[in-house]
């Protein structure tokens, strides 16, 4: 196991938006959260990588308590988030937001190595190596969010909504993506509103209701349930 989440809840002022959500992530897995806006499901990422600040629960990573370690620590240990909305560095090259993504690392030599594995994942952002990151369309900004996320060198990739606003053949581009990271070694907790493709990519999943897990299982079997079926997966 790579990933326990215990107990974990958040408020924002008086409301309640996580409550006691609890869940493993095991070792070279994918796994997916998934519900509507709403649920937690970003929530949950953030109480993990400590950005916002949690009620209650504990987060033990790789073995190692790291409920109150600062999110850079936590990058630097390996759990490194991909946030929604992309955020990348505007006014920056694409080379230089890759850089920035490298930011925590001090092994020079591999940082080099891992940039033309980014680029290999991504060749239309080696392509577009020296443009102004700000200039890229939608599709090509989520790449490179991405690839800043693989340049933090990940144990565990956290996914928020990578496909949200992406026409359905980069949908289709980017979820391929995720499999070739998962298969190069990387353990991957996936939030995404794609059900569909999400379970069709993930062994588990969780389902989350206003900030409470209902359902869990393999996702293969979550794809056939009634229930999941008509609420998630349009019938």
């Amino acid at each position: 196991m790579i990933l326990s989440v215990r107990n974990l809840t958040v408020h924002y002022g008086a409301i309640q938006a996580l409550e006691d959500i609890s869940f493993e992530v095991d070792q070279g897995e994918i796994i997916t959260l998934i519900g509507s806006n709403g649920a937690g499901k970003s929530t949950t990422l953030n109480g993990i990588s400590n950005v916002i600040k949690k009620t209650a629960g504990k987060i033990e990573f790789n073995g190692t308590d790291i409920t109150g370690l600062a999110p850079d620590k936590i990058v630097a240990a390996g759990l490194v988030q991909v946030p929604e909305g992309r955020r990348i560095f505007a006014n920056l090259s694409v080379q230089d937001n890759l850089e920035m993504g490298a930011y925590t690392r001090r092994d020079h030599r591999e940082i080099g190595a891992d940039m033309e594995m980014v680029y290999s994942l991504f060749s239309r952002l080696k392509e577009r190596r020296r443009q102004v990151a700000g200039t890229l369309s939608g599709g090509e900004q989520q790449m490179l969010a991405i690839g800043r996320g693989l340049m933090a060198k990940p144990r565990l990739l956290l996914l928020d909504e990578p496909s949200m606003g992406l026409a359905p053949i980069l949908v289709d581009e980017i979820f391929d993506v995720i499999r070739r990271i998962n298969r190069a070694g990387a353990t991957i907790l996936l939030v995404e509103q794609n059900a569909y493709k999400a379970l069709g990519i993930a062994a588990r999943a969780y389902i989350l209701e206003t900030g409470r897990v209902v359902k869990s299982g393999p996702a293969a079997e979550l794809m056939k349930d009634d229930a999941v079926k008509t609420s998630y997966l349009g019938g």
